[in-house]
């Protein structure tokens, strides 16, 4: 029986869907703006160009690599999770090492063609991280059943957005319905709905670590001129890693309580 605090969640769910549709259907074609490879911190280190763009994707693979240590190495000492969704947490942190190999890669020679190595794994990651907060905040078969459609949606978003731009008509648009949708019902599903499985503090962590990565992207050039060393883009990377690594200990908190 739902309660009605969880039927507003779902109202809510249903109205950002059908908002995101609309935004969909009466908005042009979004090709990727070329300048988006323009980062403002060009500075080669070590023989490594673009260094510090790239080395700081170290955190990514470092915490992915974590994850899937603390959830595989030791079933029996598991935190404790939405076990029959295991997978999507494989996802998530599997993911998550990708970004930090993906992202290093487009980040030595950036281009649309480099670009897409550094989108897929990261919706892999999105996809997987939207499919457990289903299970443990709504309906844990619901969680489950997305998770592939999810994933497919993600890839499919990314490889026709790559598609576009090789024939010169890029469409973001499919890719930015991917992100835009989840960002939008996260903060729902955690006011609306709770979870037996992990403290809800850890979620809302990361996506504040994630709004935060996106308005340091955007000021990448603004905060490289005031702290001269490190662009936005740099930290950009590390905040969600951070925003990860802390989620990962409150499953371990929620274990050892």
């Amino acid at each position: 029986m739902k309660s009605k605090r969880e039927k507003y969640g779902f109202i809510l769910i249903v109205l950002a869907g059908v908002f995101t549709l609309l935004a969909f259907l009466f908005s042009e074609r979004v090709p990727q703006d070329i300048r988006y490879h323009g980062f403002s911190d060009t500075e080669t280190y070590i023989c490594i160009p673009n260094a510090l763009n790239v080395l700081s994707n170290i955190p990514f693979l470092a915490v992915g690599i974590l994850g899937l240590l603390s959830f595989f190495r030791n079933r029996s000492h598991s935190p404790n999770i939405v076990e029959s969704n295991i997978l999507a947490y494989f996802v998530l942190f599997l993911g998550t090492a990708l970004v930090g190999v993906g992202s290093s890669y487009y980040h030595l020679w950036p281009s649309n063609e480099t670009l897409v190595w550094d989108r897929l794994p990261m919706t892999f990651a999105f996809m997987g991280l939207y499919s457990i907060i289903v299970s443990e905040f709504i309906s844990e078969t619901k969680g489950k059943l997305l998770l592939l459609p999810l994933l497919c949606a993600g890839v499919f978003s990314v490889l026709y957005w790559w598609y576009t731009e090789s024939r010169g008509v890029g469409d973001l648009r499919y890719y930015a319905v991917v992100q835009f949708f989840p960002i939008l019902t996260i903060p729902v599903i955690l006011l609306f709905f709770k979870s037996k499985y992990c403290s809800v503090s850890g979620y809302w962590v990361l996506l504040g670590t994630y709004v935060a990565a996106k308005l340091f992207e955007h000021f990448d050039a603004q905060i490289h001129e005031v702290l001269l060393v490190v662009s936005g883009h740099s930290i950009k990377h590390i905040l969600p890693a951070l925003g990860l690594f802390i989620l990962l200990n409150k499953y371990k908190a929620k274990e050892n309580t």
